[in-house]
């Protein structure tokens, strides 16, 4: 069925069931950014495959809203569905719920899946709804329209993240939970986001692509924690942690049932959890709704952790410069595609100790492909590449110590001096950030303008965030903290991790990023208050042939410098013959 088709048959379905519009959001009932298979609702409706974005369907009208990063490559992937692009955050883009009261009748009724509906996303919609006397309901229409959806059937284990590597015992992690709940007078508190479920019990999994973790929720109280997991998936040394933690398994179905038995509890529970969990309780409970407490732990690295990103840093850089020099050597000599290129990248990590997966879908585009800034190269008909102008490769590796996410920007023939100045421009970008000191209490926000002032001052931006924190053998995008445009109250703190990304886009022409990713850690403390700056953990070096060294200034070319010979110190005794060669003229001073 074409996209076209299924939105007929949704229509069809709401038509019967007497629904004015009907949302579908990028969710599953534990909010995750990628999503197991047979969550991918929006995905499967409309045919695009972006990680962020909602469709609302009326009965006349389809709208797909999603963020700058898609908006080269949301047109591409909606053509022929009848689903207009709505584009987040341009000034002509109305609010999907401002569009719904303008398209839909008084008294209308507007229907959501509330298991893949966030709290936040509801109470917004009846809020604003409500001055129309628009009523929300929870109808999961695509279950009946979605017939060949492939439920979870295979049983991916779940295994132990031991305290080798995690820094911290499960016992002390709910401690520290249980403490915040006495401090916020919680009786009960509820997990749901897959990775803060993985980091609290030091566990780990596969259910999500990419994603070590599995599909489970925890019930916490003062005295018992409980585990709900397919048990079938627990390894034995999973049931051996959570038996000598004193956490309880029990079966994933069983999750809502137990919900159901707590009364007259103070619930702390983030408002980012799906709405079915607020349904079952609202009625003889009261919330807490604030962020889970595991998540800032979870964002604040301990030196165990640290050290475990060191190390991968190095392994992941060897992979990359293998990959490097096979790519700029091979191009134009043997058939390649954006595909297959990300698949021999996959091999180079591969060859690595503790490699277990990407920790994305790599982004391999080529000339104008670089443009789109997530692309995914599709494995039937991409783009040929030869040894022609730019190619932009954004990876990251899943390795059991750590993750990694790297984007290199390479020449692989002759480019023009209007992209080197670009690419220049941004790398200053990157570099500025990274020389950056600040007090403590800075946040994402008040940074972001050092990677983009470089661009700014020629009138050029780019439609992304900066950065975006990173996981510890978890998800590669995780919270609480980020550095982009948007406010985000939550302060930088030595141990987070982030990525530093500034880029540029010329649409149907090509793309450029650079991207490492940086530790905060505390500097100094002076009259003036304790300063934090930033440790660069990528290990790799940047291509001198994008690079139009006039434009750098002195400090900015003798960051390059010492972080080119680091590289060198680093990696230069892993490498051998032409690979080794190549290498060290990449590393050499500008």
């Amino acid at each position: 069925m074409t996209s076209k088709e299924k939105i007929a048959l949704l229509r069809q379905a709401m038509t019967k069931q007497n629904i004015d519009a009907f949302i579908v959001y990028s969710a599953d009932p534990h909010m995750s950014e990628y999503l197991p298979e047979e969550w991918q609702e929006r995905s499967w409706l409309s045919g695009f495959t972006g990680s962020a974005g909602f469709v609302v369907v009326t009965g006349q009208k389809a709208g797909l809203w999603t963020d700058g990063r898609y908006f080269v490559q949301a047109p591409k992937e909606l053509h022929g569905s009848g689903i207009d692009l709505m584009k987040e955050g341009a000034e002509d883009t109305p609010n999907y719920i401002d569009w719904i009261i303008a398209e839909i009748p008084q008294n209308g009724t507007v229907a959501v899946n509330s298991l893949a509906t966030s709290n936040t996303n509801w109470e917004a919609l009846e809020q604003k709804l409500a001055a129309k006397n628009i009523k929300v309901v929870d109808l999961p229409l695509l279950k009946d329209i979605w017939v060949e959806r492939t439920l979870q059937g295979k049983k991916n284990p779940v295994f132990v993240h031991p305290v080798e590597r995690a820094g911290k015992s499960v016992a002390q992690k709910l401690s520290d939970i249980r403490q915040k709940m006495e401090e916020l007078k919680a009786s009960v508190h509820i997990i749901s986001s897959l990775d803060d479920v993985a980091w609290t019990l030091n566990l780990r999994g596969s259910d999500v692509q990419s994603n070590p973790v599995f599909l489970g929720y925890i019930i916490l109280t003062k005295n018992e924690a409980k585990l709900f997991v397919d048990l079938e998936k627990l390894d034995v040394e999973a049931r051996k942690q959570m038996d000598e933690s004193l956490v309880k398994m029990m079966p994933y179905e069983d999750f809502f049932t137990e919900l159901g038995h707590l009364e007259n509890e103070t619930i702390l529970i983030s408002p980012n959890s799906n709405q079915s969990i607020f349904e079952t309780l609202k009625a003889a409970n009261t919330f807490i709704k604030a962020p889970v407490p595991g998540n800032l732990m979870k964002a604040i690295k301990n030196d165990t952790e640290l050290e475990g990103f060191r190390t991968v840093m190095q392994r992941d850089g060897v992979a990359m410069v293998k990959f490097l020099y096979w790519l700029t050597h091979q191009a134009g000599k043997e058939e390649m595609t954006e595909y297959s290129i990300g698949e021999k990248l996959r091999g180079f990590r591969a060859e690595g100790k503790n490699f277990v997966g990407e920790s994305f879908g790599s982004i391999v585009g080529y000339v104008e492909n670089g443009a789109i800034m997530h692309y995914s190269a599709p494995k039937e008909g991409s783009k040929s590449v030869t040894n022609d102008s730019s190619i932009l490769v954004d990876s990251g590796g899943q390795y059991l110590e750590g993750t990694t996410d790297i984007t290199r920007t390479l020449a692989l023939g002759a480019v023009s001096d209007d992209f080197k100045h670009n690419c220049t421009l941004a790398l200053k970008g990157m570099i500025q950030l990274s020389m950056v000191k600040f007090p403590k209490g800075t946040r994402g926000v008040q940074l972001d303008a050092f990677a983009r002032l470089a661009l700014w001052k020629e009138a050029k931006d780019y439609n992304h965030g900066t950065g975006h924190g990173v996981g510890s053998f978890m998800n590669v995008h995780e919270g609480p903290q980020n550095i982009r445009k948007d406010m985000n109250f939550q302060e930088l703190i030595p141990g987070m991790v982030v990525s530093n990304e500034p880029g540029f886009y010329w649409e149907n022409h090509y793309g450029i990023r650079h991207e490492n990713l940086i530790a905060v850690k505390e500097t100094e403390t002076t009259e003036f208050g304790t300063f934090y700056e930033f440790e660069t953990l990528t290990i790799c070096p940047f291509d001198r042939n994008v690079i139009a060294t006039d434009l750098l200034t002195q400090p900015e070319k003798a960051w390059l410098n010492r972080y080119h010979d680091w590289c060198r110190q680093k990696l230069e005794n892993d490498l051998e013959g032409e690979v080794k060669e190549w290498f060290l003229e990449q590393v050499k001073p500008l």
